[in-house]
């Protein structure tokens, strides 16, 4: 039987690459990797031949009246076909409306309607990705009056049409018993004994509002109680500790590992997991998710829409919506901070927040990969009243924007010197030399490379004078991106490449742009040029031929 697995979170990385530490397995939000691609990827394939792996999804928002994109489930896929996890889980929740993403793990209402929207969707994902999918219990803050069913019931249910499993979420049970006055040893008890996958374990925060599931803490004795019931009804099913937020020592999380593998050797196998029918109490499908999720999601944006929403919702809940809010905008800002986090430097952390919240306003985000997310800052920046007295800030937005779309790009193999070397002058003039995926140039009014530089660990100093034009190249030769500086000759000769022209015909305007300048440019050493390029990955493998 596997041991406990853990969450496998970017300052981790080293210690896992170089130790390999002994864990059960290693699960990761699947949006993190759908792009395939960059140190993420080379971390995550290389440390899959050593664990298993459970993919989490966290985008798809199974229960989104408008749906969720064909193309982030073929994402999914291609995804899953690459690693071939042991487990694929999502979410009991909702997350997009028409118009936009919210990125979060929104509440449902817990009836026959969303049910069979539950089913469909459900029944839809397995078809397209082959696997079986867990659906996971989620903690929520606001409980609906259209309910006519419990959590576990209608999870179960879900299991019996479908063919499901439940990944079942102890502290997600102990947050709700507590913010909804459910019961969470009922609520196991509720669930066919072979319908649980895996398990969750988690931290949680206690607000003055309601506890949050937050994943920043060790686990709370009242959960370890849970897992040991949860435990004696479902078996040794392979379990996670989640731990996601204000991350401890590699050390700290293994010890909570240990804690679930001791508690956990004193109970039997599990239930093989089959479809069960268990008595589920419905009522007659009530009126289409939609209209609920629309209001829920306009009152994310706007606080004086929770009144309208009070009368559809248990107790407080309109007062709770305060915490989805926070979801919504803590979201925004990691988002933006994982891509521009020069930018947040530059401005300090009170700034930037108040930039994310008015920026994820005005663009909301339009996809379930939050790293698509910021991709207008630029245009944003320059009609922002308050970020007027830093002008070069938008150019700065665009460099940063590069550097993370360069993170992301495929994986193509740049093309050596020898390569290169080996073409005949003829040759090399033909060429049609394509440059890497991850390449961008940026022409600036601004120091905006220096300034760049300047910002990054270990970097130079400050540059004397911001009001310099520069040209940034930025490229990615292995996993980290680079930035720097060229002059106007060599910017015109890879502008050329990349619209196609042959390498000697790029060179040609290149020097013709020497020639316009007079004095202020000079003729290219080509050679020295070429090596650079293959130094820096300049130039793609497959397009030096």
């Amino acid at each position: 039987m596997l041991a406990a697995g853990v969450g496998l979170r970017t300052p981790h990385y080293r210690a896992f690459l170089e130790e390999r530490p002994e864990v059960g397995f290693l699960e990761v939000h699947s949006e993190n990797y759908i792009a395939r691609a960059g140190w993420d990827w080379h971390v995550l394939t290389t440390l899959r031949r050593d664990y298993p792996l459970s993919l989490h999804g966290v985008g798809l928002g199974l229960g989104s009246a408008h749906g969720f994109p064909d193309a982030h489930l073929a994402r999914l896929r291609a995804l899953v076909d690459a690693v071939d996890p042991f487990l694929i889980s999502e979410h009991l929740s909702w997350g997009a409306l028409a118009d936009r993403q919210l990125n979060d793990l929104l509440p449902l209402e817990l009836n026959a309607a969303m049910l069979d929207l539950l089913c469909e969707r459900v029944g839809r994902v397995q078809d397209v990705l082959q696997r079986r999918l867990l659906v996971e219990n989620v903690s929520t803050y606001v409980r609906f009056r259209a309910d006519t069913m419990s959590e576990a019931e209608f999870l179960a249910e879900l299991t019996r049409r479908t063919g499901c499993a439940i990944l079942l979420d102890v502290n997600n049970l102990y947050v709700n018993q507590h913010n909804h006055g459910e019961d969470a040893l009922a609520a196991i008890a509720a669930l066919p004994a072979g319908s649980v996958g895996e398990i969750h374990l988690a931290g949680h925060l206690v607000t003055p509002l309601a506890l949050v599931d937050h994943h920043g803490a060790a686990v709370a004795e009242p959960v370890w109680d849970l897992y040991r019931a949860a435990l004696q009804r479902f078996g040794r099913v392979p379990t996670l500790v989640e731990w996601d937020a204000d991350l401890p020592p590699l050390d700290v999380l293994l010890a909570e590992t240990a804690r679930a593998d001791a508690i956990a050797a004193a109970y039997t196998a599990p239930v093989p997991l089959e479809v069960q029918s268990v008595p589920v109490t419905t009522a007659a499908p009530g009126p289409a998710p939609g209209a609920i999720q629309q209001r829920f999601g306009e009152a994310l944006f706007d606080r004086r829409l929770d009144g309208e929403l009070a009368p559809r919702l248990h107790g407080d809940g309109a007062a709770r919506m305060a915490l989805y809010r926070g979801n919504l905008h803590a979201g925004w800002e990691r988002a933006l901070s994982d891509a521009y986090p020069v930018i947040r430097q530059l401005l300090g952390e009170e700034f930037f927040a108040g930039l994310a919240r008015a920026y994820g306003a005005a663009f909301p985000s339009r996809d379930p990969d939050l790293a698509a997310f910021g991709a207008q800052l630029a245009d944003f920046l320059e009609g922002f009243a308050p970020a007027a007295p830093y002008p070069y800030l938008p150019d700065m937005a665009r460099l940063e924007w590069a550097v993370h779309r360069a993170q992301l790009a495929p994986d193509v193999a740049p093309a050596g010197i020898e390569m290169l070397a080996a073409l005949t002058p003829e040759q090399l003039d033909a060429a049609a030399l394509a440059l890497h995926p991850a390449v961008a140039i940026l022409p600036s009014r601004w120091s905006t490379a220096a300034l760049w530089q300047a910002h990054q660990p270990g970097g130079p100093a400050l540059p004397a004078d911001v009001n310099v034009p520069c040209t940034a190249l930025v490229t990615r030769a292995r996993w980290q991106a680079e930035v720097v500086e060229i002059d106007a000759v060599e910017a015109t000769v890879l502008e050329r490449l990349a619209s196609g022209a042959s390498f000697g015909e790029a060179l040609d305007a290149g020097l013709e742009r020497c020639g316009s300048e007079g004095g202020n440019a000079s003729a290219p050493d080509i050679g020295a040029m070429l090596q650079r390029w293959c130094r820096l990955g300049v130039i793609a493998e497959d397009g030096a031929g």
